[in-house]
């Protein structure tokens, strides 16, 4: 069964060459031009995933975001599509829920191959056990995170990571193994990194006494209940 995307993009002429390309590959493709047809076609259907434009008509591809995630409460993985390379930017979209941030021109062989991760990722690896560092707890199943009893939402992105540190624990998870596991090549984006990882730390750690995430500088990260090694 193919899988299907939305495309939201203002340019024609760069969706059309998107849509093409993407079709040729088996991908189903629906198509809106501005937010509020985006938001519509979010609502009335399931996406393996959205390709959003960051400055649409109507409803910009940020707020479609944050729409997606809070109103809809779709865990629906999103590509944001823009052409600001700004770091401001990008932490927004990723605080908002974007899974990946791709700047324009757009080479089309790296969207398709960003997809192809992100959908293949997109509900981990299949596997329904109960993960456990110290008091935390995550049920790949249903998708459930707790820590001392308290339920925390996430992002699909740091939802992702944690999971991986967690099924690596208390080991090091490298930096090039993060960027391979999450988006599918070992040179990822750094600062994208940085604001999933502080993202994680906040709602893992900020609120409890224990801290569970530990940098381990020139390496990657790991998760364990003591101390992290110099």
């Amino acid at each position: 069964m193919a899988h299907r995307l939305l495309i939201v993009e203002d340019d024609r002429d760069l969706a059309r060459n998107l849509i093409d390309y993407l079709e040729l590959r088996g991908y189903a493709t629906d198509y809106a031009a501005d937010g509020y047809g985006a938001m519509n076609l979010l609502a009335a259907n399931d996406y393996d995933l959205a390709v959003l434009d960051l400055m649409l008509p109507g409803i910009d591809g940020i707020s479609i975001c944050h729409r997606l995630r809070n109103e809809l409460m779709r865990r629906t993985p999103v590509v944001m599509l823009t052409a600001k390379n700004d770091v401001e930017v990008k932490v927004s979209a990723f605080d908002l829920g974007a899974d990946d941030y791709i700047v324009k021109p757009v080479a089309l062989r790296e969207m398709e191959a960003r997809i192809r991760a992100l959908i293949r990722r997109a509900n981990g690896d299949g596997d329904n056990s109960v993960l456990a560092v110290g008091d935390l707890r995550f049920d790949t199943g249903t998708m459930r995170i707790e820590r001392a009893g308290t339920a925390i939402a996430m992002p699909p992105v740091p939802m992702r990571i944690l999971a991986l540190l967690m099924r690596h624990s208390p080991n090091v998870v490298h930096q090039q193994t993060l960027f391979r596991e999450i988006w599918g090549e070992e040179a990822g984006d750094r600062h994208a990194m940085v604001v999933h990882m502080h993202a994680l730390r906040n709602l893992v750690d900020k609120p409890f006494e224990q801290q569970l995430i530990h940098t381990v500088r020139g390496f990657g990260y790991r998760i364990a209940a003591d101390h992290a090694p110099l």
